[in-house]
């Protein structure tokens, strides 16, 4: 899934203006990476670029592939990077709370940096301010910290990863007016109510349909699979000519997809998404689903822990980093779940620069 409250272009100008520069098994739960500190001491390992400091990560709930992915691209490159690495989860995608806990819990340890993916706009601020106080690093990434709530807590951010999702859903929009050259009615499937991230995927989607495609209905399905589920098949009930549903993360996508199969419109019916897991990736290749713009959380959460790496060494780090996307449809798929994790496809990585 996608993560909660990602920036649109004016959060990430926002950023910029203030300088506040997806197995459940592991939820909530300690983990390391790289190298270890000696036993029976806290020292901190050395990374290849020459800096001290193990990394902490405090991330989303790891009950959806997306947020597993970035997980284990923090770990490749500690790995990579002969780094230690303390990743903390929250208890699922809602539990602001107890993220909240396990940053504060972190923070009074001896990091060097921190990796935050924060539930919301707001709950990892104290936190942040609390490190920012003892100038410790912050690297946020995929969801972005508000910034006012950041500024007016004195909460510093050294850089920002993530998705454009406005321009994830702008994509969107052009493939499915290429999918439809006749135009017709679609359907948008949001996420949470009100969420940005959300908000801006369903309005990069518009902007890019052409003038022939119009959007007949737009409903909140919560990032989850079985509400997009009964809330495509309401939709298709109600209005029987609809020719397409954009679903603003692929788990919904998937959802979508299987009310269409249901009812027997399999192909009839475009489907687009955004994210790029597997079972998505598999849905293009069998023909369930018509395209997904893929992002990729491995990638940021490998850049993540370069960008730690290079604040640890002294480099002054951009305020702001888009992650890559890419459009797959049955004609790349095949490429793209080889190149899985990563994009089939080269990205700009500024960090790797610094540590060079």
């Amino acid at each position: 899934m996608a993560s909660i409250t990602r920036p649109g272009r004016r959060a990430i100008a926002a950023l910029g203006i203030t300088g506040v520069a997806l197995s459940l098994a592991a939820c909530g739960s300690d983990d390391t990476s790289g190298s270890s500190p000696a036993a029976g001491g806290t020292s901190a390992a050395s990374d290849a670029s020459g800096s001290t400091g193990p990394v902490g990560a405090v991330i989303k709930g790891l009950d959806n592939p997306f947020f597993q992915a970035m997980e284990s691209g923090i770990k490749d490159a500690a790995s990579t990077g002969g780094t230690q690495v303390t990743i903390q989860a929250a208890n699922s995608i809602t539990d602001t709370s107890g993220q909240a806990d396990k940053l504060s819990g972190l923070a009074g340890q001896d990091f060097g940096c921190f990796i935050i993916n924060p539930i919301s706009g707001t709950n990892l601020v104290q936190g942040i301010a609390q490190l920012s106080a003892k100038d410790v690093p912050i690297v946020n990434i995929d969801s972005p910290i508000d910034a006012a709530a950041a500024q007016a807590a004195s909460a510093k951010i050294s850089t920002y990863i993530g998705t454009d999702n406005v321009e994830a859903g702008t994509l969107a929009g052009k493939q499915m007016s290429t999918l439809l050259p006749d135009g017709g009615e679609v359907a948008l499937i949001g996420g949470i109510s009100g969420d940005a991230t959300s908000g801006a995927r369903l309005e990069g989607f518009q902007k890019g349909l052409g003038s022939g495609v119009t959007v007949a209905q737009t409903v909140a399905a919560d990032w989850d699979r079985q509400t997009a589920l009964t809330k495509a098949t309401d939709i298709m009930a109600a209005k029987p000519d609809i020719k397409g549903f954009f679903a603003a993360n692929d788990d919904m996508g998937l959802g979508v997809a299987r009310a269409i199969a249901n009812a027997g419109k399999t192909g009839q019916i475009k489907v687009i998404s955004v994210d790029g897991n597997k079972d998505a990736f598999e849905a293009v290749k069998s023909g369930g689903i018509d395209a997904v713009v893929a992002q990729y959380p491995f990638v940021i959460g490998s850049m993540g822990l370069e960008a730690c790496r290079a604040a640890m060494a002294g480099k002054t780090l951009p305020e702001n980093v888009k992650a890559p996307v890419q459009v797959v449809t049955k004609q790349n798929v095949d490429k793209a779940l080889s190149a899985a994790p990563k994009p089939g496809e080269s990205y700009d990585d500024p960090f790797a620069a610094l540590l060079k």
